[in-house]
C-alpha cells in the first residue's frame, strides 16, 4: 500500500490489515517500542481547518517516532497559485510523506502522483477515508464484524463522508441505507460504481427501522456556508432523535463524526445518551491513522 487516497481505491485486504493494526495500536498504546516513523518528517497540508484530524495525525506521528510540519495552503504557496505538482516535487525532496486536507480529490491524487511519497487523504470534497475506517473500527469493536450489519446514514447523502460509506459498503458487504431528500442522495452512476447493497430513500423511518447503526454528520460542510439556510430547511426532518432511535435495534449505535450541531442533525438528549460511543469514535481516529501510517511505511 503506497497511498491512502480513498476508500474506493483501497482493497478489502488493505482495509482488513489496517483494522487489525488499529486494534493492536489501541490495545498497546504506550507499551509499543516499535517506532516505524523514527527519523521521518511528515507534512500536514490543510486547506480546511480541523480539530480531530489535525490533532490525531500530529499525535499519531509523534507516537510512531516521527515529526510533523503543519502548513495551510497559504503557507505552502498553493494559496499564491503554485501548481500542485510543483509543490509535490519540492516536498518529496524534504519530507517522507504528506497528509492533505483539501477540496478537490484530483489535487491529492496529483500530489501523490508527482511526489512519489506516501500520501494520505485527510478529507476532500469527494471522500473522507480516515473517518470511515475509524468508524468501521468503532462498530466492529462494539458489535463485531460489520458484514451482517445495517448502517443508516441520515442527512446529506451526497457528502464526502456518505460517499466513503458508499464505497465501504461495496468493499465490506454490509447494508447501507441513506435517508436523504432526493437532491441529497448519491447519483445512480456513483452507486453503480460503488456496488454493494445500498438503499437510498426519503423515508427516514423506514431507513431507521431495525438498523444496527444510526449515523449522521453536519448539514453544512466547509465551503458550503452560503447554502446554510436552504440546507437547514431541506434537511430539517432528517435528524436523529429519541423517537427515531426507538425504531432501530434495541442496542443500536448512534454515531456522529463531529463537530455536532445539537438541534440540527441530532438533538441534545440523544447526543448525550450516546456520547460514549461518539467520543470513542473520535478517539479511534488516532489509532486507525497510526495503523494507516504504519502500513504506508511498511509498503514503501
Amino acid at each position: 500500500m503506497k497511498h491512502l487516497l480513498s476508500i474506493e481505491q483501497t482493497s478489502r485486504e488493505e482495509i482488513d490489515r489496517i483494522l487489525r493494526r488499529t486494534a493492536e495500536f489501541k490495545t498497546n498504546r504506550g507499551r509499543i517500542s516499535s517506532r516505524p516513523l523514527a527519523g521521518q518528517t511528515w507534512a500536514l497540508i490543510f486547506s480546511k481547518p480541523s480539530t480531530r484530524t489535525r490533532v490525531s495525525f500530529e499525535v499519531g506521528i509523534r507516537e510512531l517516532g516521527g515529526e510533523s510540519i503543519y502548513m495551510t495552503a497559504a503557507d505552502a504557496q498553493l494559496g499564491r497559485g503554485e501548481l500542485i505538482k510543483d509543490t509535490a516535487r519540492v516536498l518529496a525532496r524534504m519530507t517522507h510523506g504528506a497528509i492533505i486536507r483539501t477540496y478537490a480529490q484530483r489535487d491529492i491524487e496529483e500530489f501523490a502522483e508527482f511526489s512519489g511519497v506516501p500520501t494520505v487523504n485527510a478529507l476532500t470534497d469527494d471522500e473522507h477515508p480516515c473517518q470511515i475506517l475509524g468508524d468501521i473500527f468503532t462498530i466492529q469493536e462494539k458489535r463485531g464484524r460489520i458484514e451482517d450489519k445495517v448502517v443508516t446514514f441520515i442527512g446529506d447523502g451526497s457528502s464526502n463522508t456518505a460517499q466513503s460509506w458508499l464505497f465501504a459498503a461495496g468493499k465490506l458487504g454490509f447494508e447501507l441505507r441513506i435517508a436523504s431528500p432526493k437532491r441529497y442522495q448519491p447519483t445512480a452512476k456513483l452507486r453503480k460504481r460503488a456496488g454493494g447493497h445500498v438503499i437510498c430513500t426519503e423515508n427516514l423511518k423506514e431507513a431507521a427501522r431495525d438498523a444496527d447503526v444510526l449515523y449522521t454528520d453536519i448539514w453544512v460542510s466547509m465551503g458550503r456556508e452560503g447554502e446554510e439556510a436552504r440546507r437547514e430547511a431541506e434537511l430539517g426532518p432528517y435528524w436523529i432523535n429519541e423517537s427515531l432511535v426507538k425504531l432501530a435495534k434495541p442496542n443500536a449505535l448512534v454515531m456522529h463524526c463531529l463537530p455536532a450541531h445539537r438541534g440540527q442533525e441530532i438533538d441534545e438528549k440523544t447526543f448525550e445518551a450516546h456520547a460514549q460511543t461518539i467520543f470513542d469514535q473520535a478517539e479511534n481516529r488516532l489509532h486507525v491513522q497510526k495503523a494507516i501510517l504504519a502500513e504506508l511505511v511498511k509498503g514503501d
